[in-house]
C-alpha cells in the first residue's frame, strides 16, 4: 500500500513540474510578444506592462531541476535508463546475476552518498536556520543563508532537490536489487508502447495487399519475418 502510493506521488508531482514548468514558459513568452506588440487597444497594453514576469525564467529552471532529479528516480524503478549490457548479456545466467546486482549497489552507495553530502550542504546552506526558527531555538552564530535573485526563495530549499532526489534515486536502486534477488527481474521499459493503443489484431504474415504489416512490431524494436510466397511451377514466386 505505501509503494503504491509512493509509486503514485511521484508520477503525479513530476507530471505537475513538466506541466507547470511548461505553462510558466508559455504564458510568459505569450506576455513579453504581446507586451511589446503595438496593440490597438492601449488599455490592455498598459495593463500587461504593469505584470512583472521576470521571476518566470527562474521558476522554470527551478522545477526543471526538481524534475530532473525526480525523474532519475522514476527512471530507475521503470527501467528507463539507457544501459550497455551487451557483455553482461553474454554471461551465464549467475555471472550474469552478480554483474548486475554489483551495479545495482553501486548506483545505491553513489546516489546515497550524493544524498548525503547534498544533505550538509542544504543544512549549512540556511535550512538549519529556517528549522531552528520554526522551532524557537538559540539561533546565535547561525546565518539565514541567501536567496534567488527574482523570487528572493532560500536557496536551501531549490538545492533540497539534491538530497530528496538522490534519495529518492538511492532507495530506488535497492528496490530494484531486492526484487531482481528474489525473482530475477529487472523492470523493463518499452520504448516503442503508447498506452491505451493496443493491436487487437493477430500478428502474422501479411495477406495480399497487405505487405505494410511486416513493419508492424510485437515489441516496438523489430519487424515480423515474413514468410515468401510459395514458387509456381515454373520457379516464379506467385
Amino acid at each position: 500500500m505505501f509503494m503504491r502510493a509512493l509509486d503514485r506521488l511521484e508520477e503525479i508531482f513530476i507530471s505537475f513540474l513538466m506541466g507547470g514548468a511548461t505553462l510558466i514558459i508559455f504564458v510568459a513568452v505569450l506576455h513579453r510578444y504581446l507586451a511589446s506588440a503595438n496593440l490597438p487597444i492601449p488599455e490592455l497594453q498598459d495593463w500587461l506592462l504593469q505584470l512583472d514576469l521576470s521571476w518566470a525564467q527562474e521558476l522554470t529552471i527551478i522545477m526543471f531541476v526538481w524534475m530532473a532529479k525526480f525523474g532519475a528516480a522514476y527512471g530507475v524503478r521503470t527501467g528507463i535508463h539507457v544501459g550497455v549490457d551487451v557483455l553482461i548479456n553474454r554471461l551465464n545466467d549467475r555471472n550474469r546475476g552478480r554483474f548486475i546486482l554489483f551495479g545495482l549497489s553501486a548506483g545505491a552507495f553513489f546516489t546515497g552518498i550524493v544524498a548525503i553530502m547534498g544533505g550538509y550542504f542544504v543544512w549549512e546552506n540556511g535550512a538549519h536556520y529556517a528549522f531552528y526558527t520554526w522551532l524557537h531555538l538559540d539561533m546565535t552564530d547561525l546565518t539565514e543563508g541567501p536567496t534567488t535573485p527574482d523570487l528572493e526563495m532560500p536557496t536551501w530549499m531549490v538545492y533540497s532537490a539534491i538530497p530528496l532526489g538522490s534519495g529518492l534515486m538511492c532507495f530506488r536502486f535497492l528496490q530494484v536489487a531486492v526484487n531482481f534477488w528474489r525473482t530475477g527481474e529487472l523492470p523493463h521499459h518499452d520504448h516503442g508502447h503508447v498506452a491505451g493503443l493496443e493491436d487487437d489484431e493477430e500478428e502474422g504474415p501479411p495477406k495480399p495487399g497487405e505487405e505494410d504489416r511486416i513493419y508492424r512490431m510485437n515489441d516496438g524494436l523489430h519487424p515480423h519475418s515474413v514468410t515468401p510466397p510459395p514458387a509456381d511451377d515454373q520457379g516464379e514466386r506467385k
